[in-house]
């Protein structure tokens, strides 16, 4: 299934970028990217997606359930930018949770990011869910600008305890 097509400029050339639902053939190259990612921030310590178990086998996580999908950003080669994903945020009703929200390094810039959020926040809608949830941390300053754009409010505490303890910052979204 092809969700949406765009042409992402930059200085040196134009290109092709595709939004896609995740394949296995993706999870290396998605691992790769969001802890080389976290790892440049000092983010590659306990409490953090770093550790997450299910970050080396993405696609088979994200297909565990109706409810969760993960997107993913290819160039017209195929190579793998980056992605974000959606899934059912622990018992709480009607609320997914925004999750995994990485670029490549030679892709950030090119409001990528946006159309990525795009997709999740579409499938969430058609999911039925009603709000969509994030945690974040103070130093990825970027994404929390991103995420305030988008038309997140911050909040000042986690919905719940969670793995991710390392996160500082929260943000919910009505749908």
């Amino acid at each position: 299934m092809l969700l949406s097509k765009a042409q992402i400029w930059n200085k040196k050339a134009t290109y092709l970028v595709t939004i896609r639902p995740i394949k296995q053939q993706d999870d290396a190259s998605l691992a790769r990217i969001i802890k080389h990612s976290l790892k440049s921030f000092g983010l590659n310590i306990p409490g953090t997606a770093y550790f997450d178990p299910e970050l080396n086998n993405l696609s088979a996580y994200y297909a565990a359930s109706p409810n969760r999908q993960y997107f993913v950003a290819v160039n017209e080669h195929g190579n793998v930018l980056g992605g974000n994903g959606i899934a059912e945020y622990g018992d709480e009703p009607g609320i997914a949770e925004l999750q995994k929200l990485y670029l490549d390094k030679k892709a950030q810039g090119q409001h990528l990011s946006y159309q990525l959020l795009d997709a999740a926040v579409e499938f969430a809608k058609q999911t039925g869910y009603k709000k969509l949830y994030l945690e974040t941390h103070h130093a990825l300053t970027t994404a929390i600008h991103l995420y305030q754009e988008y038309g997140f409010k911050e909040i000042g505490h986690p919905l719940q305890t969670g793995e991710h303890s390392s996160m500082d910052r929260f943000f919910i979204m009505k749908l």
